[in-house]
């Protein structure tokens, strides 16, 4: 999961392995290098405890007006969550795309119609990645912010099962792959869904 590299706490074993693999990358000889890590995370008991949100999205029929309608929907139903969530904890990784979570959302709805969407300062593939994780993020922070002391793998699988904007990120995915962007191909392949979700679009 975003955030949580070295997986659950007091895996020894598992940490010393992305350390070593780590460190490995130090022996090639050019650079930049993005490799994937072949492992996902080990899930800790907690992990296996349910996760009902608050907010039900189902009831939601912004769907039927549009994936870009429906992720800006399920956005404004959060904006309460992720507003507690910041008050709590004085802070938010959301803002590597732009000042506000409505940037990255007005990106990413773009790009369902044209991939190639231009940001200034930045390329087509450093876009889209900065404005998903914006959008993660905030999904995520909203959600951590919700009764029952969630786990993060909760909240990870509510996100690429259930949610719009895991919908509006798999199609962004099959676009980055058919494009000839050398910036976004690599998206495409595997920086937007995580190993574990990738074979699983939500319902």
């Amino acid at each position: 999961m975003l955030g949580r590299p070295f997986g659950v706490p007091g895996d020894a074993g598992f940490q010393r392995r992305v350390l070593r693999a780590l460190l490995s990358l130090f022996e090639h000889g050019r650079g930049p290098l993005l490799e994937d890590f072949p492992e996902d995370a080990p899930a800790g008991a907690a992990d296996a405890e349910g996760f009902a949100c608050p907010v039900s999205f189902a009831a939601s029929n912004a769907l039927d007006q549009g994936l870009a309608a429906a992720l800006r929907e399920e956005v404004r139903q959060l904006a309460s969550w992720h507003g507690l969530a910041l008050r709590r904890r004085g802070r938010t990784t959301v803002g590597v795309f732009g000042p506000t979570v409505d940037a990255a959302v007005a990106h990413i709805a773009a790009c369902l119609d044209s991939i190639d969407a231009a940001v200034p300062g930045m390329s087509a593939g450093a876009a889209v990645k900065r404005a998903s994780d914006d959008i993660r993020a905030y999904y995520f922070e909203a959600a951590g912010a919700q009764p029952g002391n969630l786990s993060p793998a909760a909240i990870e699988r509510w996100f690429w099962s259930d949610t719009a904007a895991a919908r509006a990120l798999f199609a962004i995915r099959d676009l980055c792959l058919s494009s000839s962007d050398a910036s976004l191909k690599p998206l495409g392949k595997m920086s937007l869904i995580p190993r574990a979700f990738a074979d699983k679009p939500p319902r």
